[in-house]
């Protein structure tokens, strides 16, 4: 019977179970890859066990400075993502607001964000070269063109009779945007950059594995060539984990902001 409650719809869970069975997956996870590699089921060479994999990992920091490649690949997402933010929320909160905003943007965006970020690689390494600003580049293009559409169809849709009780009230339009929409749709702004983040780590292993000399997507492509499996997985972790926290901060900053819309 406890067990049918807790698969009723939309029925909450305790933090402690929540928890517990998020890491039952993680288990689950690691003993199926240890009995498929270990047991000679996968050949070591196209997949390493975990064991390797965690040498592997550990001589990449030891010996390789790989926790530099680690800071430089975060430097990359945290810069390229708060340009694209600083420029994708104040004009998705414009079109979302402003209808004429709207019809102006709205066709050039709704194209632009089909646009790999990936096919912009040949032509930002002939503009920027093969510096940093490619990198950030890259996760900028990847980035903005979301934000701004998902921002501007929060606001576009934020409840008409708390706009109309701000007239009432002897708002004027300037008014209005500060005083209701951004407030009213704050919690789902905050909630849209967490998800774009988790997409900005994608563009910058991609950027990395095109004339980079550092980060976790160079160091990637490196063990390809040497076939050196443990690591490849290894650096797919590290990226997985620091996602991972990435997102429970996200979560964590949001419910303290905003705990009315995301308790």
């Amino acid at each position: 019977m406890r067990l049918r409650h807790w698969f009723r719809p939309l029925q909450p869970v305790s933090g402690g179970l929540r928890i517990g069975l998020g890491v039952s997956f993680f288990v689950l996870f690691f003993a199926g890859w240890a009995i498929a590699t270990m047991g000679g089921f996968v050949p070591r060479i196209f997949l390493a066990d975990p064991i390797t994999m965690m040498i592997d990992g550990w001589t990449l920091l030891t010996r390789f400075d790989f926790g530099y490649d680690i800071a430089i690949t975060i430097w990359r997402v945290v810069g390229g993502f708060l340009i694209a933010a600083a420029v994708a929320v104040p004009l998705g909160i414009l079109m979302g607001a402003y209808k004429p905003v709207e019809a102006f943007f709205e066709p050039f965006i709704s194209f632009a964000r089909y646009l790999p970020a990936s096919a912009f690689i040949p032509l930002l390494i002939l503009w920027a070269g093969l510096g940093e600003a490619q990198k950030l580049l890259v996760i900028f293009i990847g980035s903005v063109f979301q934000i701004v559409l998902m921002v501007a169809v929060v606001v576009g849709q934020t409840r008409r009779d708390l706009v109309e009780a701000a007239y009432t009230l002897g708002a004027r339009d300037r008014g209005v945007v500060w005083r209701v929409l951004i407030p009213m749709n704050a919690p789902e702004i905050a909630e849209i950059l967490r998800l774009v983040l988790g997409w900005a780590w994608t563009y910058v292993i991609v950027a990395e594995l095109i004339g980079s000399s550092h980060g976790i997507g160079h160091m990637i492509i490196d063990s390809q060539a040497l076939m050196a499996t443990g690591q490849i997985i290894f650096g797919i972790i590290v990226i997985g984990f620091i996602g991972l926290i990435s997102d429970v901060l996200f979560k964590t900053v949001n419910r303290r902001l905003f705990p009315w819309r995301l308790a």
